[in-house]
């Protein structure tokens, strides 16, 4: 029997095949990497056939014709004006127009600079205090149904100060101060904090090493030292042992998953 991408309740999702669920925003998925709703997908790709439509709607309406000589006349047409507003002694209008195109030019490229910069900025808030305050996290056991709900959290308190994240009190204003009372509040001092201000974020154990070096035994994907090789990372990808870690121990499973 082939299994189901997506199961609205619990009730529904047969008892042998339950370790091979987990929940998300109230229904329960498969746990496969990669995988994507079918209503997410029939909606890229009606996206992708309108954008193809529109595409060829444009192709076809600005067929056959130059941009550059609709520009080369353009710009012939606006010198004709000019030369006409001069010999009727109009220089003012001529000084207004050109300063008016000026201004628009100048709007365009401060525009695109600011997108450019807000995008960078949010690539900057993504790498530094997401991926930081998820790492911090994972170690501490995050549940990796509540990475969102962390970062946002994070957000909220941390701000970049040249290119360094800052914890800021509620005021925005005023340096949050760390452990020592002086220096600012790190993010994992934060997490910290965290694991007992919001406690279902974490698993019920939370507050040991790393996931990716949970003690184990000595069968399959241990290592010499004991730790427990993760089977979920690129390098060690063991799809048999991902399954025995979920079946035998589904919180396991989902911290070194959210650590891989």
């Amino acid at each position: 029997m082939a299994l189901k991408f997506k199961i609205k309740s619990k009730d529904e999702v047969p008892a042998e095949h339950l370790s091979l669920y987990t929940e998300r925003d109230g229904a329960w998925f498969l746990d496969v990497e990669g995988a994507v709703e079918k209503a997410k997908l029939d909606e890229f790709r009606a996206n992708n056939i309108a954008i193809t439509k529109e595409r060829d709607e444009l192709k076809q309406r600005f067929d056959g014709i130059d941009p550059d000589a609709v520009r080369a006349l353009a710009a012939e047409k606006q010198k004709l004006e000019e030369q006409a507003q001069l010999k009727a002694g109009e220089v003012d209008k001529v000084i207004e127009t050109r300063v008016k195109a000026m201004r628009g030019e100048l709007e365009k490229q401060i525009g695109a600079i600011t997108t450019e910069r807000d995008a960078l900025n949010a690539r900057l808030v993504a790498i530094q205090i997401d991926q930081g305050v998820t790492a911090a996290a994972t170690k501490r056991g995050l549940r990796a149904t509540a990475i969102p709900d962390i970062t946002s959290r994070a957000r909220g308190v941390f701000r970049l100060v040249n290119g360094v994240p800052i914890a800021f009190e509620q005021d925005g204003k005023t340096v949050r101060a760390g452990k020592d009372g002086v220096t600012p509040m790190t993010l994992e001092e934060w997490v910290d904090a965290q694991v007992s201000e919001a406690p279902h974020l974490f698993e019920s154990n939370a507050g040991g090493g790393a996931a990716g070096n949970t003690s184990g035994g000595s069968g399959t994907g241990a290592r010499p030292n004991g730790a427990l090789r993760n089977p979920f990372r690129r390098e060690s990808w063991n799809l048999t042992e991902q399954m025995k870690i979920q079946k035998s121990d589904p919180s396991l499973a989902t911290r070194l998953r959210a650590a891989a």
